[in-house]
């Protein structure tokens, strides 16, 4: 029991003590002393009261925070004990879910929009050590959030911020105008007239849908520890995070495809430049100090490059004479600050994926140039719900193996083009 509590149940009493007592016309010497003890106590009881509510509040704020914190770590550790190889054979032989995996499950159809059975973001993270005997995963670590999925991907690596959404839509508004400034030019003069302030939407919506399917041979479905558990992670961790990177970049916006930011760069308002050159260290120079020109970085560190890699082959094939260093090297000193040998800069991402292979004559290529500002990510990944698994029992029927189809509803956007740049039209001479 609360100590304030006990102090008000003890106020209660003398109270109720010293209304007897005074009801009495000729009090005893020892009913007025008592009143006098009683009445002592009482003005004591009201400090001490004062200073248990005191504490106690702040036992209060403090359990407040954990209540609030309590249910995303019980969710993060359940979604860490989440077992795929059950839901392989759940859907092979309709085996029942049980444990943290049919909790899981059961909490996800309750939010509806699920065929198969639903499967969370964070279960495809690789995990280590997981052991039969038990029959309870031990991950390395357990991470609730959505950004845990693809932690090395080329999107996650350019500041890609993913979050993922029970249903509907999710808008960014985005400040497009705002406040004036101006000084006053006489003493009797206006200080000039206020602008709108004005806002445009970035949406993120369920228009795109993107299937991941593999094939589960009679082997692999027996095989019900932790080699099968590992290769369900691994393949759609890989499938998933590959096509991600690349229609984030280089979607086309047909076909069920997102928006990619460098193709439909003018579509976000992102600044393209077209180059139609060989590089120089001058171009990307140039696009650096656009970007503290617009007031979104204070230093060339702060810069997130993307590259194909015969870019980089270019780039690094070009010794600059008066250094002595190739032209990669410079460029990766500029936006590190650092020594240009010996290190691998972590804000310049090579990747020949998220940016197509150059097949013009000469062969051209695109480069991508990012910031987060002001704790805003340059782009948004939303991914809705979970994977729907859904299984197919009749295509691989003959030789006893199940096909699954997995569904992921994701769409990509911009939060503020000043945070982007592209460089196109980078020439590349054939050697």
């Amino acid at each position: 029991m609360l100590k304030s509590v006990e102090i008000q149940r003890r106020q209660s009493e003398i109270r109720q003590s010293l209304a007897e007592l005074v009801g009495k016309d000729s009090p005893t010497e020892d009913e007025t002393r008592s009143m006098g003890e009683l009445d002592n106590e009482y003005r004591a009881n009201e400090t001490r009261y004062r200073a248990a509510l005191i504490a106690e509040d702040e036992e209060r704020r403090d359990a407040k925070d954990e209540l609030e914190t309590r249910s995303d770590r019980e969710y993060a550790e359940l979604i860490g004990r989440f077992e795929m190889r059950q839901v392989a054979l759940a859907l092979d032989e309709g085996r029942t879910l049980d444990g943290p995996t049919a909790e899981i499950v059961q909490e996800m159809r309750n939010q509806g929009g699920y065929r198969g059975i639903p499967v969370p973001w964070q279960a495809l993270e690789l995990r280590a050590g997981e052991t039969i005997a038990s029959g309870t995963p031990d991950p390395i670590q357990t991470r609730p959030i959505i950004d845990a999925i693809f932690p090395d991907s080329v999107a996650g690596r350019m500041g890609a911020e993913m979050l993922n959404i029970d249903a509907g839509e999710v808008e960014w508004p985005v400040v497009t105008q705002g406040a004036s400034v101006s000084w006053q030019s006489t003493e009797a003069g206006s200080v000039g007239s206020a602008q709108a302030f004005q806002t445009t939407d970035r949406p993120l919506a369920p228009d795109h849908t993107l299937g991941v399917q593999m094939k589960l041979t009679r082997k692999s479905l027996k095989q019900s520890g932790a080699a099968m558990e590992q290769a369900v992670r691994r393949d759609m961790n890989s499938a998933i995070s590959a096509e991600l990177d690349r229609v984030v970049f280089m979607g086309v916006n047909t076909e069920g495809e997102p928006d990619g930011v460098i193709l439909g760069a003018s579509n976000y308002g992102i600044t393209d430049t077209g180059l139609d050159a060989e590089p120089t260290y001058a171009n990307f120079l140039t696009e650096i100090v656009a970007f503290m020109s617009a007031n979104a970085i204070k230093s060339p560190g702060e810069v997130m490059a993307l590259m194909h890699p015969e870019l980089f082959g270019y780039l690094e094939s070009n010794v600059n004479e008066t250094l002595q260093i190739t032209e990669y090297q410079r460029l990766a000193l500029l936006m590190t600050g650092r020594k240009p040998t010996g290190f691998s800069p972590q804000n310049i991402v090579i990747s020949g994926n998220a940016i197509d292979t150059p097949t013009e004559s000469p062969p051209e290529t695109q480069m991508l140039m990012a910031t987060s500002t002001g704790g805003v990510a340059p782009i948004f990944v939303g991914t809705w719900g979970g994977i729907d698994l859904i299984r197919d029992p009749y295509t691989d029927a003959a030789s006893g193996g199940l096909r699954l189809t997995g569904l992921a509803t994701m769409d990509v956007t911009v939060a503020r083009p000043a945070q982007l740049r592209v460089l196109s039209g980078i020439q590349i001479p054939s050697s």
